[in-house]
């Protein structure tokens, strides 16, 4: 019989989980598993709510990432109704994802992974902390926490609100912008821009000080991304899975989505696992987010964010097969952002007053998507003729990465199980890191986070490492 090694809870994540990993009697890792511990229960929530109310509510889900869920919420409202928003609208909306980006990718490299990259996997844990980077590099720490400011600030000029925004509405945006919001927003961008430019460099430099830890976590599994005629775009497109051999499987509209994917539940995590259904019969485990929307795009149309995507697959190769670069492909996003920032504040027509069209049509169930910071999010509405809500189905980004997620911690489990225990302890969790799963809206305490690992061999612990 073999023995069991349990993480509870996993630190530097948003919201709570576990691990448990699976040796056989070799001491060789037979599975690794995270268990995600909270119930949330949204999608029974909403039954029988006004379905233009969702926008609103849906920022609920989750504190993290509910820029995201407010516009997946209201695209798919708008194709509930029939209607299509105004240009300026749009605008207004990718800013609001814009912001959201580059605020989301800045407080996951600096203060989750960041103290992995900066200072060390196998620091101690009381030096292994963002409170440590503060004092170890306080320069890169301080621009850092402003890059995060400008997007959160930038949200809230647009969304109404920096947590949970108001604006998104059916047909549009309850409310536009003036020129004095417009150039504020034009310095926030600009500023954002020469920060994610450092951000980037000091990230490259951090993932380049250890080779082998840069390539300890390969993963050979399909990708799905947006593109928008073969491009990055995290607002509207199509979604592409590519294989991981490179070559294409498939495009389709988010409307389709049953039709390539399908969901499952697990007796050990609250957490359903989505598959891609293969035309040949077979389940295909795949990733999202940052690494894979790079993965399957044929280019990205800001210019310096263009050439890094290039450098990166010069030196990586095409897909990108590295988990831990995730990381370096967070850093080439927020590039990305800041520029599509500048770009669409150059534009005259986000001034226009017409940034709502008129909302007249029957209700009909739809289905709209947007690219969270951490993945795909389908909003997905089953409306009555009075256009409440009858049934709803959110498929957000960790859903995706779960079986990607589960297979990186067992790599990272192989690689670690001899280490010392507390590069074993965050080694496990290290590899979870890489995917920031964001599992609810929660907060992070700064101090003591307590874990620890048991190692059982039938049915008697064995061994015990603790962290407290």
């Amino acid at each position: 019989m073999g023995r069991t090694i349990e993480i509870n809870p996993v630190t530097r994540i948003e919201g709570h989980a576990k691990v448990s990993l699976e040796l056989d009697d070799a001491g060789k890792v037979a599975a690794a598993t995270l268990h995600v511990l909270e119930f949330r229960g949204f999608e029974r929530f909403v039954e029988g709510m006004q379905v233009e109310l969702m926008p609103t509510l849906t920022t609920r889900i989750c504190r993290t990432c509910p820029h995201a869920h407010h516009l997946a919420a209201a695209k798919a409202v708008d194709r509930v109704f029939g209607v299509t928003p105004p240009r300026a609208a749009v605008l207004l909306r990718e800013l609001i994802n814009c912001g959201s980006m580059i605020h989301s990718h800045a407080i996951h490299f600096f203060a989750l992974a960041g103290p992995d990259l900066l200072l060390g996997i196998g620091a101690p844990p009381e030096q292994r902390s963002v409170v440590a980077l503060l004092d170890l590099a306080p320069d890169v720490a301080r621009q850092a926490l402003e890059l995060r400011s400008l997007g959160q600030r930038m949200v809230e000029i647009v969304g109404g609100r920096g947590t949970h925004p108001v604006t998104c509405v059916a047909g549009g945006m309850s409310a536009g912008i003036d020129r004095e919001a417009r150039e504020k927003l034009q310095r926030m961008a600009a500023r954002a821009l020469e920060l994610a430019r450092v951000a980037l460099e000091v990230g490259k430099g951090a993932l380049a000080r250890d080779p082998d830890l840069l390539r300890a976590l390969p993963l050979a599994v399909a990708d799905l991304g947006t593109v928008n005629q073969g491009r990055l775009d995290l607002y509207d497109g199509v979604l592409r899975l590519r294989r991981a051999d490179g070559t294409r499987a498939v495009e389709f509209a988010a409307e389709r989505y049953r039709d390539h994917l399908y969901e499952e539940a697990l007796p050990h995590t609250y957490a359903k696992q989505t598959w891609f259904k293969d035309p040949a019969g077979s389940a295909i485990p795949y990733r999202v987010g940052p690494l894979a929307r790079l993965n399957v795009v044929d280019s990205i149309d800001t210019p310096l964010a263009q050439a890094e995507l290039e450098a990166l697959r010069s030196s990586f190769g095409d897909p990108c097969q590295e988990t831990v670069l995730a990381h370096h492909a967070r850093l080439i996003e927020i590039v990305h952002h800041a520029e599509k920032a500048v770009a669409i504040l150059a534009d005259d027509e986000i001034l226009s007053p017409h940034v709502r069209a008129k909302v007249t049509g029957t209700p009909r169930p739809a289905v709209a998507h947007v690219e969270a910071p951490r993945g795909v999010l389908i909003h997905d509405y089953d409306v009555d003729g009075e256009g409440i809500v009858r049934h709803a189905n959110f498929l957000v980004a960790t859903q995706h990465n779960l079986s990607s997620i589960n297979a990186s911690l067992r790599s990272a489990a192989e690689r670690f199980v001899e280490r010392p225990e507390p590069e074993l302890l965050n080694g496990v969790e290290f590899a979870i890191r890489c995917y920031d799963p964001c599992l609810s809206c929660s907060t992070h305490q700064v101090g003591r986070m307590p874990l620890e690992l048991e190692f059982v061999q039938r049915g008697r612990v064995v061994r015990r490492a603790r962290r407290s």
